[in-house]
C-alpha cells in the first residue's frame, strides 16, 4: 500500500502529469481523448503518451478504447484509496490537520432549506449555450433558483440563432448579456451552490476553485455556433442544443434536493450531464 501510494504521489509531483490529471479531474467523468488532451494543455504527443503512460501505471488514471480512439478518464477509486490513506494513515483521522472541514470544505456548504439556490453555467463564449441554460433554468423554476452565465473568453455579443430561438421558444430576452466569469470571481459577487460546465474547452481550462465549495459538474455538449451548412442546418443544432439543455434542467429541477446528501447531490448532477442524446432528444 505505501509502495503504490508512493508511486502515485511521486507521479503527480510533475507539472504536467499533475495538469492532466487536473483536467481530467475537472472532466470526471467524461472519458477524454488523447488527442484533445494534448491540444488543452499544449504537450506533444510523444510527450503525453509517456506521461499517460506513467499514470497509468501508477493507477491514476483509466484507459478505454472507443472505436479506434483511445480515452482516459481518472480511476476513482484508486484516487480515492490515495486521499483515504493520507488522511486516515498519515494524518490519523485528525480534523484539525488534514480533513476537508480544516480547510474550509465545510464553509459554505449547501443548505437544503434556503428558499433559492444560486447557480452558474459557464462555457467559453458565453452566447449560446450557457445563455440557453441561464434562461431555461430561470423560466422553469425560477422560484427556487437564482441563476447566472459567463464565459471565460466571452463574445462581445450573443449569438442571433441562439436569441431566436430563445424567442421563438417564448422566453423573455431583454436582459441577456455576455458575461466574462470573472465577473462572479470578484468581491461582493454571488456565492454559488452549483456551477456547471456546458462546453469542454471551459472545463478544460485551469479556473480558481470557487469558494464556498459549491457542487460542480460537466455538462459537455456541441457547441451549435460551430455548426456549418445552409442557415436551416444551422438552425436545427441551435434547436438540438435548446432541447438538449432543456432535458437536462428538467431533470436537475426535479432532484429531490431536500432530501439527498451532498454526495449523492454531486452524483445525481454528474448523471445529468451523462444523459445520452436519446436522452436529451427534444
Amino acid at each position: 500500500m505505501e509502495i503504490r501510494i508512493a508511486t502515485q504521489l511521486s507521479t503527480l509531483g510533475h507539472p504536467q502529469r499533475l495538469a492532466i490529471f487536473r483536467m481530467l479531474m475537472r472532466r470526471m467523468p467524461d472519458r477524454v481523448p488523447a488527442g484533445e488532451i494534448a491540444d488543452a494543455l499544449d504537450i506533444k504527443p510523444s510527450t503525453l503518451s509517456a506521461y499517460l503512460s506513467n499514470l497509468l501505471d501508477a493507477g491514476l488514471l483509466i484507459q478505454t478504447r472507443v472505436g479506434t480512439s483511445l480515452r482516459y478518464s481518472v480511476n476513482v477509486t484508486n484516487v480515492q484509496g490515495m486521499l483515504d490513506f493520507l488522511l486516515l494513515d498519515c494524518c490519523r483521522g485528525r480534523p484539525d490537520m488534514c480533513s476537508p472541514m480544516a480547510v474550509g470544505f465545510g464553509e459554505g456548504a449547501i443548505d437544503m432549506s434556503l428558499k433559492k439556490f444560486n447557480v452558474l453555467f459557464i462555457c467559453t463564449g458565453n452566447s449560446a449555450r450557457s445563455i440557453f441554460a441561464e434562461t431555461i433554468l430561470r423560466d422553469m423554476a425560477g422560484d427556487r433558483f437564482e441563476v447566472y452565465s459567463a464565459g471565460t473568453k466571452p463574445y462581445s455579443e450573443l449569438n442571433a440563432m441562439a436569441l431566436d430561438v430563445l424567442r421563438k421558444k417564448g422566453h423573455e430576452i431583454s436582459g441577456l448579456r455576455a458575461k466574462n466569469v470573472q465577473e462572479f470571481m470578484a468581491e461582493g459577487a454571488p456565492k454559488f451552490d452549483f456551477v456547471f460546465t456546458v462546453c469542454d474547452q471551459a472545463a478544460n481550462e485551469d479556473c480558481p476553485a470557487w469558494s464556498g465549495q459549491p457542487i460542480s459538474a460537466h455538462w459537455g455538449m456541441v457547441d451549435p455556433v460551430k455548426a456549418t451548412g445552409s442557415d436551416a442546418e444551422r438552425s436545427l443544432a441551435f434547436q438540438a442544443a435548446y432541447g438538449a439543455l432543456r432535458n437536462r434542467i428538467s431533470a436537475f429541477t426535479a432532484l429531490p434536493m431536500n432530501t439527498l446528501d451532498r454526495i449523492s447531490l454531486q452524483k445525481a448532477v454528474d448523471d445529468i450531464g451523462q444523459m445520452t442524446e436519446e436522452d436529451t432528444s427534444a
